[in-house]
């Protein structure tokens, strides 16, 4: 091959290299000028949309504990004000249902606790039904000493763990 063609070849081949990229294509969009902005005219699924139907808010925000005094299963002025918006919430959110567990402190029997914790299920569970909950929304589940709050044994784990817990779920079959 003759020097003057490599020479060329290789002009060639750099100039190549030093080319520019093709620019992105300009992509137009025809509603750009046109003033109010996007308007959505399709159909919305009904249902709620406020953050009020879930079971996190439920537990922050209405309350899912009351407390019991020792050997107790009488509802306090605290825990009927905190049922009472449980009930609240429970009737206006239909398509939730509620297990309502009953929790004692670790004094006591295994057999005596449980008793005790199926008791003050039982009256949050009445509690709740006498405010307009749909009975069979509601169920109860003692745990006895079994599950505690606190592990400890002084006065202030035991008050802890003298508990009903209110847990919802959502059955998605609301009214």
């Amino acid at each position: 091959m003759k020097p003057y063609l490599i020479l060329l070849s290789a002009s060639f081949l750099g100039l190549a290299a030093c080319t520019q990229p093709a620019p992105p294509p300009q992509v137009q969009d025809p509603y750009a000028n046109q003033g109010n902005g996007a308007l959505y005219q399709g159909d919305l699924a009904g249902g709620t949309l406020s953050g009020e139907a879930t079971a996190q808010y439920f537990n922050d925000q209405v309350g899912n504990t009351v407390l019991f005094a020792a050997n107790q299963t009488t509802l306090s002025g605290d825990a009927r004000a905190i049922l009472a918006r449980q009930a609240e919430w429970l009737n206006k959110h239909g398509n939730f249902s509620a297990v309502v567990q009953g929790h004692a402190e670790e004094t006591g029997t295994r057999e005596y606790n449980l008793a005790l914790g199926a008791r003050r299920a039982s009256a949050v569970q009445e509690y709740l039904v006498a405010q307009g909950v749909s009975s069979d929304r509601v169920r109860t589940l003692s745990f006895g000493k079994e599950r505690p709050a606190e592990i400890c044994s002084n006065e202030s784990c035991y008050a802890q763990n003298r508990r009903a817990v209110t847990v919802v779920s959502d059955t998605g079959t609301g009214t």
